[in-house]
């Protein structure tokens, strides 16, 4: 009887493990000493996906079913909706239906126990300030305190010094801290989010909890050692990093996929323990689309269904969060 109790205790322990999710292991986030850290302490090693823009192609696969399919089969610890602001059929043009692709993402990734970076994907945010105010303050106080989310204010910064792009933040920060006190912002940095060593050495320091985002794609030429090195300028200064977007090709989206220089950048992100996701969910005739064109609307996809990239970042993701 005494083996057979051990026994169950046993199963139950291994399910209850099993049964985990990235949330539950890790907690509510926050930065700690110029580090993004998990509530134990430790760096989360978050890695997962990005929605593509919630217009165009993309716009069809922003629903619980892709959610819960790259949750459940491609393993993501974290997922990202780019909400498209313009040019067209975006935010700035239809607010309600953008914000409601946003949600219907953002509700199933807290259902199904991973995190979700709302991404305001715009490369001019600081023209649109009082739309960007209005849209993380309404974000803010319908998930204020929920671990799962984090919230990006500033994707990829085109031509743009970090005078503006801090004071950009700093008028948005605020709307966000007014209902969140806690959760994770992510900040942007100069030149398509590249130049964080710039950002490095003028942090923003009156609010907690704040990162930075830093891109780039594997394949590209210009986006090799001394794009790391910035990177490791940063860290070296302490600056808290997060990889809210990099692609296995180059800068545009499409280009070579080159195996060797996607498998350097992938052991830099976890010799320094930086969490992730790719770019994108989309069946774009792209070298960094993960799907295939016409690939079903709400998951289910087979082997088939994918592109090269697909293959490679399913089967990273399968190996790194197993």
């Amino acid at each position: 009887m005494k083996v057979l109790i051990a026994l169950l205790l046993l199963v139950a322990f291994s399910y209850s493990v099993s049964a985990q999710t990235p949330v539950t292991q890790n907690g509510k986030l926050k930065v700690e000493n110029g580090v993004l850290v998990n509530e134990h302490g430790s760096a989360p090693r978050l890695r997962g996906i990005s929605l593509s823009w919630s217009l165009w192609q993309g716009r069809k696969y922003y629903n619980p079913g892709v959610v819960s399919w790259l949750t459940d089969d491609f393993k993501a610890s974290i997922i990202r909706a780019s909400m498209g602001v313009q040019p067209d059929s975006g935010y700035l043009q239809q607010p309600e239906q953008q914000k409601e692709l946003i949600v219907k993402v953002v509700d199933q990734a807290i259902r199904s126990g991973i995190y979700v970076l709302i991404d305001w994907h715009d490369h001019h945010s600081n023209q649109h300030v009082s739309q960007s105010k209005e849209f993380f303050g309404q974000m803010a106080k319908k998930y204020a305190g929920v671990p799962n989310v984090i919230y990006e204010v500033w994707n990829e910064p085109e031509k743009t010094d970090w005078k503006t792009i801090k004071d950009y933040a700093l008028q948005i920060i605020p709307e966000i801290r007014k209902y969140d006190k806690d959760n994770i912002i992510v900040v942007g940095s100069p030149h398509w989010d590249q130049d964080v060593d710039i950002a490095a050495a003028d942090q923003i320091k009156d609010y907690n909890n704040i990162a930075y985002s830093f891109h780039f794609y594997a394949s590209d030429p210009y986006h090799q050692e001394a794009l790391r090195a910035k990177a490791d300028k940063a860290i070296a200064l302490k600056l808290p990093l997060i990889i809210t977007e990099w692609g296995v090709g180059e800068a545009n989206g499409d280009g070579k996929f080159n195996l060797q220089k996607t498998q350097t950048w992938l052991k830099w992100m976890e010799d320094n323990k930086l969490s992730w996701t790719n770019w994108n969910v989309t069946d774009k005739h792209e070298t960094t689309a993960l799907l295939q064109h016409n690939a079903p609307v709400y998951g289910g996809w087979t082997e088939a269904n994918l592109t090269p990239a697909g293959i490679f970042i399913r089967n990273v993701l399968r190996e790194v969060n197993k």
